[in-house]
Parts: structure tokens; C-alpha cells; sequence
């Protein structure tokens, strides 16, 4: 049997209908407050418990975990990682998105903060304009120089200086592609999870309001019938004026 305390007594306790743990009114539920998707849940594990039965907090979200997997198992099939991910953080109401670029860059080893910042300068237009520089510097300083050049025409030592350089440089370009790739997958695994969760949770607030709504049409109707029977007593008591 559900117990029942004033609202006002702080200090009144009740036992979980589900658990049979003895917790503060504060802790507990009330059944009718879930929404109907939950409370079939639950009434499925526990058949016939009452419309006012109190749940603890810590079962609602168990079976709310629950329920949610069952939802999506049927929907999605077989549930992944990131899904069930979602699934536990709408049940302990945590926040699941996070900031995928700052917690990647806390993780970069030296050398991939090097290859980082090769390939932003790499691809600037600081490098180009250096790199131009250099050329026309060389070439022009080994045409003045003539029969003291170090590297005459056909600037054989400059086409070996930038053989060499575009080797290395483009393994490192793609040592920060990579990393930029996997940053991609994160941020787009994490993308998935907030707009699966904010899906669900939208569904959820649906499906409250629809209950909500239903529960005061419900409440209004009986209101409209205890006036309608009250206006039929006053009637049948009234007696009739003489003719």
C-alpha cells in the first residue's frame, strides 16, 4: 500500500514500490507522473501497481535506460556503442556533447604538433612567398656570380634541395591529414550522439505533453459531468410553480 504524507512534512519517508527501499518523499516519483511508453515499462515488470505508487529516482532511471534501448533496438536494430552511450546519459540525464577539438589538440605527442604546424605553414601563403623569394634569390645571385657560382645553370644543387624538401615535406602533410581525418570522425561521432539524444528527448517531451493534455481532458470531462449531474439535482429538487 502506497503511503501518503502532506507535502509540507520534510521529513516524511516512503518505500520504493519497485525496490522496497525506504527513501525522503523527495527521492520518489509518483507512477502517473512518467510517460506512458515508461510506465508500460514498468508495469510490465510489476503488474498492478497502483496509478499513485512512489518510485525512487535511481529505479525510474534504470527502466528508463531500458526503455530507451528497447526503442532504439527496434527502430535501428542491433544498438552500437555510440547509441547505447546515448542511451545511459538520457537515463542519468548527464550531458553527453563535448568539445572534440580542445580534448584532441591535449593529446597531440611533439611530433604531431610539429607535423601540425608544418602543414599550416605549408599551405599559407607566407610559405609560398618566402619560398618564391628563395628561388629568384638563388637563381639570380648564381647567374650574377657566373664562374664563382656554387650552383650554375641548370641549378642542379637547387632541384636536389627541392627534391629533398617535398619528400619530407609530404609525409608530414599527411601525418597532420590523418590527424585531421580521425578529429573529423570524433567531431562526427559526437554530432550523432547529441542529435540522436536531442531527438529522443524531443520525442519524450511528445509524448509527456500528449499525456498531460489527455490527463486534463480526461479531468476536465469529469469536472463537466459532476456539474452536469449537480445541475440535474438542483433541478429535480426545485419544485414546479403552480400552473
Amino acid at each position: 500500500m502506497t503511503t501518503h504524507h502532506h507535502p509540507h512534512d520534510r521529513g516524511a519517508r516512503a518505500a520504493c514500490a519497485l525496490t522496497g527501499v525506504d527513501l525522503p518523499l523527495a527521492e520518489l516519483i509518483p507512477l502517473f507522473a512518467l510517460t506512458p511508453g515508461l510506465a508500460e515499462t514498468i508495469l510490465r515488470e510489476k503488474p498492478g501497481l497502483p496509478r499513485d505508487a512512489l518510485l525512487s529516482r535511481a529505479a525510474v532511471a534504470e527502466r528508463r535506460d531500458r526503455y530507451i534501448r528497447e526503442m532504439l533496438a527496434a527502430e535501428h536494430g542491433e544498438l552500437t556503442s555510440l547509441e547505447a552511450q546515448v542511451a545511459a546519459s538520457i537515463a542519468n540525464a548527464d550531458t553527453i556533447s563535448s568539445n572534440v577539438a580542445a580534448d584532441y589538440a591535449e593529446d597531440r605527442t611533439l611530433g604531431e604538433r610539429w607535423s601540425d604546424a608544418v602543414a599550416n605553414f605549408g599551405g599559407s601563403w607566407t610559405f609560398i612567398t618566402l619560398f618564391a623569394v628563395v628561388l629568384v634569390a638563388w637563381m639570380g645571385l648564381n647567374v650574377a656570380m657566373t664562374a664563382r657560382a656554387f650552383d650554375p645553370y641548370p641549378f642542379i644543387l637547387l632541384n636536389l634541395v627541392l627534391s629533398c624538401i617535398a619528400a619530407v615535406q609530404a609525409p608530414i602533410i599527411m601525418m597532420s591529414q590523418k590527424r585531421q581525418e580521425a578529429k573529423d570522425r570524433l567531431r562526427s561521432e559526437n554530432d550523432y550522439r547529441v542529435n540522436l539524444k536531442a531527438e529522443l528527448e524531443i520525442r519524450h517531451l511528445h509524448e509527456k505533453l500528449d499525456h498531460i493534455l489527455s490527463h486534463q481532458w480526461q479531468r476536465l470531462a469529469e469536472i463537466q459531468q459532476m456539474q452536469i449531474e449537480i445541475m440535474q439535482e438542483r433541478r429535480s429538487a426545485t419544485p414546479e410553480p403552480p400552473r
